[in-house]
């Protein structure tokens, strides 16, 4: 119930991501204060650039093809029959309010990170030769190449140099041609990630991920779906073999929570909410009662893998009497 509970609430942050990362931080968010590290990832080039950008319009289209068709009453299979499409890829599509766009991947450190002060330092002095700043390095133990120094200083050089072949130098400097305006605001984390976050009780955040989830629930429809999600996972974490909810309380809380997320307007919610009442008779035992399917289910796994141990290998007598024994 929880997996499938938190994989609804991913489906609908993947629908949303967009909205919600225009949000501003909370007030009183902590600042960074982790040591000088790159901002961005190293310049690409023009070929790289160029591929990225086809592979993003190709991505539009597809979307775009794919909300037109949703829109037209088409079914997410046949969608994906059509378009060669992978089922997960039209649902997401087909949910999400705007273009989905990947979320960049946080920058991992740099062997050069701890010698960005210095670097830093010897560029307000005007010094962009990055072979000297190379060798300077290597002085105090950068076990990194020259290339690695080179792509930093191409970044913050603020004129061309020397080496530069006269048609290049009147192009805009590396780090701000390819620069993106920054709000100042973290990056959000990908849905699955942030979905983990949100069915957690406040309690067990840390700092960081509370101030994200403060930030994330600014939004009246997040933070309606995360009330959701904690209250169901409060509910499954509450009842079993050492029930903290009465048997009573517990089906009537259940009740009230199906109500409630056929009405939220949410439709991973609204679809999650219609299969757990198809098997309503399962989900109210599993509530209000201390047994649990686990003995069964862990006796059909060791049979199952004693069979495939077999398989192939003996006779029935012989995987028989594997199976005796090992009761």
């Amino acid at each position: 119930m929880l997996v499938n509970l938190r994989q609804a609430v991913e489906r609908w942050l993947a629908g949303a991501q967009a909205r919600l990362r225009r949000l501003p931080p909370s007030p009183g968010t902590p600042v960074d204060t982790q040591p000088a590290r790159r901002t961005k990832a190293f310049a690409r080039t023009r070929a790289e650039r160029a591929a990225r950008v086809g592979r993003r319009e190709r991505w539009i289209a597809l979307y775009e093809e794919v909300r037109r068709r949703h829109a037209a009453g088409e079914a997410l299979q046949a969608i994906s029959r059509a378009m060669n499409l992978a089922v997960g890829t039209v649902r997401k599509y087909a949910a999400a309010e705007s273009f989905p766009v990947p979320e960049g991947r946080p920058l991992r450190r740099s062997i050069l990170d701890p010698y960005l002060p210095h670097l830093q330092a010897r560029l307000a002095e005007g010094c962009e030769n990055a072979l000297a700043l190379w060798r300077e390095l290597c002085a105090v133990g950068f076990p990194g190449t020259a290339k690695q120094v080179q792509r930093w200083v191409a970044e913050h050089r603020t004129a061309p140099a020397p080496s530069t072949p006269h048609r290049w130098r009147t192009k805009a400097p590396a780090h701000t041609a390819n620069s993106a305006p920054q709000d100042g605001a973290p990056a959000l984390p990908s849905p699955s990630q942030l979905a983990w976050l949100l069915v957690q009780p406040p309690s067990a955040l840390a700092g960081p991920d509370a101030a994200l989830v403060a930030r994330v629930e600014r939004d009246p429809a997040a933070a309606h779906v995360a009330g959701l999600a904690r209250r169901l996972t409060a509910l499954v974490r509450g009842c079993g073999v050492n029930p903290k909810v009465d048997p009573e309380a517990a089906r009537v809380a259940l009740d009230t929570w199906l109500a409630d997320a056929r009405r939220s307007g949410v439709r991973a919610l609204e679809t999650f909410a219609a299969g757990l009442e198809q098997d309503g008779a399962a989900i109210r035992a599993a509530l209000t009662t201390p047994w649990s399917s686990g003995q069964a289910e862990g006796q059909i796994t060791r049979l199952k893998l004693i069979k495939r141990q077999m398989y192939g290998r003996a006779s029935f007598d012989l995987l028989r009497r594997r199976v005796l024994l090992a009761a």
